[in-house]
């Protein structure tokens, strides 16, 4: 399994583990907006993180093979986050806003938080 693989898949571990926390906030407590829009944003930055590993790996076979270079999905990736955005906007009492975003940004911070760990492990 090449290294990429094996760091997107302790990623997902946690991002899922941060998902189950959420409906389980979602389900216990007075605060379903919120915990709807974490859910929905997070559910939308792991698939943002699938497409973002694999347009990478995909991305390091053709430099490997010279061949021509396609992007990263940009895109892709950005649609994906309007459209969880405008899903908040059409239904705001039901999904939180500001939690979509903070949603989104969760495998950034879950990135972040993997490199800290795994630099003080080696």
């Amino acid at each position: 399994m090449p290294e990429i693989q094996v760091v997107f898949a302790r990623q997902r571990k946690y991002i899922f583990f941060l998902l189950s926390i959420y409906v389980l906030g979602w389900g216990f407590t007075v605060y379903k907006p919120i915990f709807a829009g974490l859910v929905i944003g997070t559910i939308v930055s792991l698939f943002n993180l699938w497409l973002l590993a694999r347009r990478t790996e995909k991305f390091g076979e053709a430099v490997m093979q010279e061949k021509r270079v396609r992007s990263l999905g940009l895109l892709s990736r950005v649609a994906a986050a309007v459209l969880s955005i405008m899903l908040a906007m059409e239904y705001p009492d039901q999904i939180h806003l500001f939690s979509v975003v903070v949603g989104l940004m969760t495998s950034y911070f879950v990135i972040m938080i993997d490199f800290v760990i795994q630099s003080l492990h080696s």
